[in-house]
């Protein structure tokens, strides 16, 4: 205990010297942002290439070793490194359990729900077991990883410099984006992914200093590894315009993989989650199924690729040079092995594994349409693993733009974009019809969180008044008693969605507005004998029909009410219709359906 109190003091005292040297510097709030967002894009560039160089130092170390081991011990090696490796993970994580899975499940959490505060034992736990796991050969990648430490520093970063709880939640996504960007090496795609999927909206105020710190961090991962290509791949032409069948049917295949992976991810972790056995065997238990899985895929196929990373044997595949036997073994090797991996609880992403099955999936389509077509495997089987890449990506991850635009920056190829797109739409578009809770919040969901679903309020511009209102006006004339109009009213209040009416003179002309609760408030006064004329509101507070949703419900805000009566510009006595929140509401849902924003806790996936 008394240990604690030191460290929080101590943590004090560092929250009060970088508050007094940025005060010191006199700088306005937007000031002091930028100069942290270009602090966290140099910190995350580092972290990122940190990250890069444990993981496959460790990789060299341990599973590498083990699978070039000689054949007597070979065997015995790819059973104990994964084993050993996901137990002793499974034990540190009893200590900083937020470091398990992917992370950035995790980062979203934080994002939404908690204001961005990231603890930093997450960053230290992150940082080694994800290097653990992977490096020992759990079939899991490292920009998740990475995501989730550059995340976390961002959070420590604004939490030492004492920034608002807003702007700390801002500097969250800040930092994702560096990692990212560092991690593959792809900034562009890095900010449109933390748009995506991190913040949920493309135009988010705080897109300048995404772009910045991604920027900063890529320079910074180009300026110690190099400016190459993660990958260096060769040309890629269409033969013939029939080629676009394939890559349409590969963008099926690759929807049907997409599914596959995330069902089975979710079902197999619920298993693991209820499993009545020590949390710190079954990381160590998925190892040993990994270990089997990659012992039966090398001895009987010679196929190489399911532990860890993979990115050599999906080099490989890009350039044409993996046989279509191995390729489809490792389609289903690797996503069962990528499924044990993180189900039980191990540290590591699903990105690189996504792409590696998607590479493995366009190589298998790719041999069958130069057998269909006459031609050489090696002239097709690259093209279709670079595109393949991007329609499982779409299909698991949910992000379009992302997909598309992270495969052209890994590789520097633009060449195959009309195949590349047509791919991803329909992976994109098919999975989300089959399984339509994206695979981070169901991830989440399954953890008992849930984020905040809401439609963006840019959406309600896109609907006028006209298209949601009730046009069926039923109108009170001004010489009804209170009681009259009251039994009329409670007559047709089943039939009508709206309990506010305008009153109208013997023309039809409205000259005042009352609802329901106002006549139950005069007759309970005693004013039942009086018109209506008398106790309606004069100054009505209306909206037109062109105006858009967001002014109306403006409106209905300001004054605290729940509906408006609609008139014609021309003339404010002429009632076009009636407008209620529950209309506006109804109408975003809708809207939102077809934007693709809306809560998925409310769909049920399919088989549930």
């Amino acid at each position: 205990m008394d240990q604690l109190l030191r460290i929080k003091r101590r943590w004090y005292r560092w929250e009060l010297k970088a508050t007094h040297l940025l005060d010191r510097l006199g700088l306005a709030e937007n000031q002091k942002i930028f100069v942290l967002t270009i602090l966290i894009g140099l910190t995350c560039g580092l972290a990122a290439v940190a990250v890069r160089l444990a993981i496959n130092s460790t990789e060299r170390q341990l599973i590498d070793r083990a699978v070039i081991w000689p054949s007597h011990w070979r065997i015995f090696w790819m059973l104990v490194i994964p084993t050993l490796g996901g137990a002793l993970a499974g034990l540190l994580l009893q200590f900083v359990q937020e470091a398990s899975g992917s992370g950035i499940p995790q980062v979203k959490a934080a994002y939404h729900l908690n204001y961005g505060r990231i603890p930093f034992k997450v960053v230290v736990g992150k940082f080694g077991l994800g290097t653990l796991c992977i490096g020992s050969g759990l079939s899991l990648g490292r920009e998740g990883p990475t995501v989730q430490v550059c995340a976390g520093l961002a959070s420590l970063i604004g939490r030492l410099t004492a920034v608002s709880r807003r702007n700390l939640m801002n500097l969250v996504p800040v930092g994702s984006a560096a990692g990212l960007a560092a991690a593959f090496n792809t900034p562009i795609a890095a900010v449109t992914f933390t748009l995506e999927e991190i913040i949920g909206d493309l135009s988010h105020k705080s897109i300048g200093a995404i772009i910045i710190a991604a920027v900063i961090a890529s320079v910074i991962e180009q300026s110690i590894l190099g400016a190459e290509a993660l990958f260096t791949v060769p040309p890629y032409h269409l033969h013939h315009a029939r080629e676009l069948l394939f890559y349409a049917l590969l963008g099926v295949l690759a929807a049907g993989v997409s599914v596959a992976f995330t069902e089975g991810l979710l079902r197999l972790r619920q298993r693991f989650l209820d499993w009545s056995i020590p949390a710190w065997l079954k990381p160590g238990i998925g190892g040993l199924i990994v270990g089997l899985i990659g012992i039966v895929a090398l001895y009987g196929f010679e196929a190489r690729g399911v532990f860890g990373i993979g990115y050599d044997v999906l080099s490989q595949a890009l350039h044409g040079q993996l046989v279509f036997k191995v390729a489809l073994v490792l389609v289903a090797a690797k996503l069962v092995a990528t499924i044990v991996s993180y189900a039980s609880g191990a540290a590591g992403g699903i990105f690189a594994p996504s792409l590696f099955i998607g590479g493995m999936l366009g190589s298998v389509v790719g041999a069958v349409e130069a057998y269909a077509m006459g031609l050489e495997p090696t002239q097709t089987m690259g093209a279709f693993a670079l595109v393949g890449m991007g329609a499982v990506f779409a299909g698991i991850v949910r992000a379009p733009i992302t997909s598309v635009l992270i495969i052209f920056e890994m590789t520097n190829n633009y060449t195959i974009i009309l195949p590349l797109m047509i791919a991803n739409a329909i992976s994109y578009a098919a999975a989300s019809w089959l399984s339509p809770q994206p695979v981070y919040e169901a991830l989440l969901m399954q953890d008992h969180v849930h984020l905040p679903h809401r439609a963006p309020p840019h959406l309600l511009n896109k609907l006028t008044v006209a298209s949601a209102m009730h046009r069926n006006v039923y109108t009170l004339h001004k010489y009804l008693t209170v009681e009259e109009a009251y039994q009329r009213v409670k007559e047709k209040e089943k039939e009508l969605g709206y309990h506010g009416f305008p009153v109208v003179d013997g023309h039809g002309k409205m000259i005042g507005f009352i609802t329901l609760n106002d006549l139950r408030r005069e007759l309970g006064r005693g004013n039942g004998h009086k018109l209506l004329g008398e106790v309606a509101v004069k100054k009505v507070i209306h909206a037109h029909p062109d105006q858009t949703l967001d002014n109306a419900l403006l409106k209905l805000g300001q004054r605290e009410i729940s509906q408006l009566p609609v008139v014609s510009r021309l003339d404010d006595g002429h009632v076009l219709g009636i407008i209620t929140l529950r209309d506006i509401a109804r109408a975003q849902a809708q809207l939102a359906r077809e934007y693709g924003h809306i809560d998925r806790s409310l769909v049920s996936s399919r088989g549930d």
